[in-house]
């Protein structure tokens, strides 16, 4: 069992665009194996596209009426290649478009930053691909203001998935794992002034509330991003004990570690997910807080 508490930090109204479309979860108890429904939009745009190249999880290269376009499927997030669970995200993706009439969607955003259009991606039966994704474990829900239209949804589905340790939720999705922890999270995702001069007011701690010894040697403090990342190293909890980890730079001790996140802060105030891996890549406990909780 692991339990969750969050302190001191600051989320805002993610304004979704009203005149989204709406859908709904078809009765998620009685769902199959692949998850609840959602109810896709109708092509409005009458296009449709074919997958060429699938980069990972959660892009795609795709080819249709208006050439050959990288598309990033909005409100997931998949395990980066190379990490645990990246090669299972990208084999499902691969089968969920491969042979399939896809209907790309927008929400608000047209591209990226990195110039990949921003769509929700369905096949012309109606099939959310981003929902199976969550659904079954390949991806983690994220939302992306301010193209969130479907982030609720997709926060049931992962709820679901969670309850049902499918996927990456599995005790043992990334090997072995025997460990019972019970371990509680606290952040403070908003320092006080500038996130971005004040690394040091924002913080993560774990707190080992079990009855054993915890070694946290190679487990992974990460967010929902593809780049923070931090690694533990010589380490041990004991029943009661905890360990705080500060963005910002500082002299590491038994009780206090320093992630010194060179350029900007880590947790996002309005919204993120903590997650901490064991040393296989098993997901052991998360907390997530304002937009993604």
């Amino acid at each position: 069992m692991s339990v969750a508490v969050l302190l001191g930090c600051a989320s805002t109204d993610s304004g979704a665009d009203e005149s989204a479309v709406e859908f709904e979860i078809d009765d998620p108890e009685a769902a199959s194996s692949a998850g609840p429904e959602v109810i896709a939009p109708p092509n409005a745009s009458g296009e449709f596209w074919r997958s060429t190249e699938v980069v990972d999880g959660d892009t795609l290269y795709v080819s249709g009426p208006r050439g050959d376009v990288e598309v990033r499927i909005i409100g997931v997030n998949t395990p980066e290649t190379g990490e645990c669970f990246g090669e299972e995200a990208s084999e499902a993706l691969s089968n969920l478009v491969a042979g399939e009439e896809l209907v790309l969607v927008t929400d608000r955003s047209d591209v990226d930053q990195f110039g990949r259009a921003l769509r929700y991606v369905e096949t012309a039966e109606g099939l959310d691909v981003g929902a199976e994704l969550v659904a079954n474990g390949f991806a983690i829900a994220r939302r992306y203001p301010p193209d969130d239209a479907r982030a609720d949804a997709y926060a049931e589905l992962q709820n679901i998935a969670q309850d049902g340790g499918r996927g990456l939720w599995a005790s043992d999705a990334c090997g072995r794992s025997d460990l019972d922890a019970d371990i509680e999270i606290e952040v403070n995702a908003d320092a006080p002034g500038d996130d971005g001069k004040n690394l040091n007011g924002e913080w993560v701690r774990f707190v080992n509330r079990g009855a054993e010894t915890l070694d946290l040697d190679g487990w992974e403090v990460a967010d929902e991003s593809a780049s923070h990342r931090y690694t533990f190293a010589n380490i041990r909890l004991a029943s009661g004990d905890g360990v705080t980890l500060f963005s910002g730079c500082g002299e590491d001790d038994a009780t206090v570690r320093y992630w010194c996140a060179s350029r900007s802060a880590v947790w996002n105030n309005s919204g993120d997910t903590v997650f901490l891996r064991d040393g296989n890549g098993n997901i052991v406990t998360s907390l997530s807080y304002g937009e993604s909780g």
